[in-house]
């Protein structure tokens, strides 16, 4: 299982910023992050399952 940073998912998602991010996860379109530490990470499983999710 890997995890992106927040930087890792912005350059997946080619550069979206953090208020959309952040939005898309309020509204269920990306993952809940996991708080590891002090730092948010996301599951980069869930993340592709998301991306393939609103490509169909």
């Amino acid at each position: 299982m890997k995890y992106l940073s927040f930087r890792d998912l912005q350059d997946k998602l080619g550069g979206r910023g953090r208020t959309t991010i952040y939005r898309d996860v309020e509204n269920g379109r990306l993952p809940k992050p996991v708080k590891l530490g002090s730092r948010l990470y996301w599951n980069e499983a869930d993340v592709d399952a998301a991306i393939e999710k609103q490509a169909v």
